[in-house]
């Protein structure tokens, strides 16, 4: 998911650079209201509403401020081609940004921080308060949030209760690179512990592929067969990669 890039006005890119450069030149920041007036972030949401904006003008209103050489619009986009796009950014902690120079400030990563998680539990929400299958895109993006840009394998399962409203999102096994392992008995133990109706099982490829291998068909039947046994049902696995996620409900492997 990279953002788009587009800015308002060429001329008025173009201006900011030119500014940009002169901060570098003399040791100052480029802060937003430095920038032209058509391409400030701002002022473009007030006009023409938030959606109107790209992810890089999205971020650099919650900044504000860029760094010496560096205007904040070009620390945005830094910061989503480091983490892979706004997927990669909302699985980020405060280590991770504190790397990024221009960063530093416990302020400014606090703020982001606190809006990106916002941003999940708003989605949490969503699927606590509605049957997740009204909607199954938000389950999809739900997951990605959560789980596609993890440099290794995560599994992990959605308990939703009879309603198919969310109960809980627990990630249960960690593997490597390429491979998970995967008890049906704890999975059993959670559904129980959660007195969960339903569940929708997930976990993430991070070779990109969304694919279902044979042993994800496998692993799907095991688990639909021991979670049976206590009357839950098993209503979907899902597998995400960076941008991307495959219901195998709907492709036809859970049936």
């Amino acid at each position: 998911m990279r953002p788009s890039g587009v800015f308002a006005g060429f001329s008025g890119l173009l201006k900011a650079i030119w500014k940009s450069l002169r901060a570098g030149s003399t040791g100052q920041k480029c802060v937003l209201k430095d920038l032209p007036l058509d391409a400030r972030p701002r002022e473009k949401l007030l006009a023409r509403g938030a959606s109107a904006l790209s992810d890089v003008e999205l971020l650099a209103l919650l900044l504000r401020t860029g760094m010496a050489g560096k205007n904040v619009l070009h620390l945005a986009q830094e910061l989503l081609d480091t983490f892979g796009g706004i997927a990669g950014l909302l699985q980020t902690g405060a280590d991770d940004l504190k790397r990024i120079k221009g960063l530093g400030g416990p302020a400014k990563r606090a703020e982001l921080l606190a809006v990106l998680e916002l941003a999940r539990r708003a989605l949490s929400q969503q699927l606590s308060e509605r049957s997740a299958f009204e909607s199954p895109g938000a389950v999809k993006d739900y997951l990605k949030l959560h789980l596609a840009n993890r440099p290794h394998e995560v599994f992990a399962v959605i308990f939703l209760n009879c309603q198919n409203r969310l109960i809980a999102l627990e990630e249960m096994f960690r593997g490597t690179l390429t491979q998970t392992s995967v008890y049906p008995r704890e999975v059993v133990l959670r559904a129980l512990h959660h007195n969960a109706a339903a569940v929708v099982l997930a976990h993430n490829h991070p070779s990109g592929s969304v694919q279902p291998s044979r042993a994800d068909e496998a692993l799907t039947k095991t688990l639909k067969s021991a979670l049976a046994l206590v009357d839950v049902r098993v209503l979907d696995h899902v597998i995400v990669a960076p941008g991307q996620a495959l219901s195998m409900a709907e492709e036809g492997f859970v049936t």
